[in-house]
């Protein structure tokens, strides 16, 4: 495998992880992080999946934070 490819799966992996956790977070997991529980449009959601899906770690790490807390 040359050096590109290794890159290019890399990123693949990195997309298919956000993609499944951002999906997740604005289905389920916005309305755990939000304090106090607010609920969320369908414009708010559609706004926060493309930074959910590009900083998947960050959401995950502040996802599991607020499950721990309540």
């Amino acid at each position: 495998m040359q050096a590109s490819e290794i890159i290019g799966f890399g990123l693949a992996l990195y997309a298919a992880a956000g993609a499944v956790t951002a999906l997740a977070f604005v289905s389920f997991g916005i309305s755990q992080v939000l304090r106090p529980p607010i609920p969320a449009t369908i414009g708010a959601r559609l706004l926060i999946l493309p930074g959910a899906l590009a900083l998947w770690p960050y959401v995950l790490v502040r996802w599991f934070k607020a499950r721990g807390t309540r």
